[in-house]
């Protein structure tokens, strides 16, 4: 296995209760890269990331995460790993400093104060230094929790479901911090089921069901999948809707506020399913750039349910 690669697993599987939660995952990650699991809750995102990350070991498969290999050097790949929880996991009844304080010499940092003071600063947290975690708002809390994860300067950083219940401005914050941590060489890798949290990574796997769907850049999904997209906008779509359900050519139809998107693999169907529309009064009708939802619902179409 190419020890070029942040991680290179394949074959890899995980049952639990008699299911399937991962199977046969194969992936190759770049150093430096911020890729995005997509996919329902349940689908195995987090369950795949701890196994590529030596976290938990598989049933079957194998492979490496910054060299070393998952299975047989899965402690060396843990003091190389930073983890973000979705729930925040620190400690409320200790101070903004306190938590790092005890982060760092869990990890056994030399220079304790100076590595703290470094990250206080780094992450604008020196303000609340001495305020309890647990009267910090859903951004600091986030915040903080982003300088636990990478107090030790680690290889791997994983995140699950890291912006869940934060404001946007905080969202962008937080994602300015996390290529500011890609562009050093930090391999990030992201469980998410948000579209717009999706589109701040480089690559994006769509997982269902214990199965990958996709792997590539996140900008080329679409194209990969040959989904066309048209947008009709105006008001009282819902005849429009209904009419175009069943219509040949149109193998998916979602609302977006005023507008509907009609999808298909085949273009010249898709517009012929469209062109009544086009001189409908009051309606607009235009292509449109197919996007990661679009891809995403499509996929999940055809998916098949595990627990079935």
């Amino acid at each position: 296995m190419s020890e070029a690669l942040a991680i290179d697993v394949t074959g890899l599987s995980k049952s639990f209760g008699g299911t399937r939660v991962v199977d046969d995952f194969d992936m190759a990650v770049p150093p430096g890269r911020i890729y995005g699991f997509l996919g329902p809750n349940g689908s195995g995102k987090t369950t795949t990331i701890r196994m590529m990350c030596g976290l938990l070991k598989p049933d079957g498969g194998g492979g490496t995460a910054l060299g070393l290999d998952i299975i047989r050097q899965s402690r060396e790949i843990k003091a190389r790993v930073g983890y973000m929880t979705q729930r925040f996991s620190l400690y409320g009844d200790l101070t903004v400093r306190e938590n790092l304080s005890f982060m760092s010499r869990l990890h056994a940092l030399p220079k304790t104060r100076q590595v703290v003071d470094q990250a206080l600063e780094e992450y604008d947290l020196a303000p609340r230094a001495r305020q309890l975690a647990a009267n910090l708002s859903g951004g600091w809390k986030q915040r903080l929790a982003l300088a636990a994860a990478s107090l030790h300067q680690p290889g791997l950083l994983l995140l699950d479901e890291p912006t869940a219940g934060v404001d946007p401005k905080a969202r962008r914050d937080f994602w300015d911090r996390i290529r500011r941590l890609a562009r050093q060489g930090v391999t990030v890798l992201v469980s998410t089921h948000y579209m717009d949290e999706a589109v701040q990574c480089d690559n994006i796997a769509f997982i269902a069901y214990g199965r990958k769907l996709i792997d590539a850049p996140a900008g080329e999904i679409p194209s990969r999948i040959g989904l066309h997209t048209i947008r009709i906008e105006g008001p009282g779509l819902q005849p429009v809707y209904d009419a175009l359900e069943n219509t040949k050519g149109v193998e998916q139809i979602a609302r977006f506020g005023a507008a509907l998107h009609i999808s298909g693999r085949d273009r010249h169907a898709l517009e012929a399913a469209a062109a009544p529309y086009r001189s409908r009064d009051g309606l607009s009708v235009t292509e449109a750039k197919t996007g990661l939802e679009e891809a995403f619902i499509w996929l999940m179409s055809g998916a098949e349910d595990n627990f079935t």
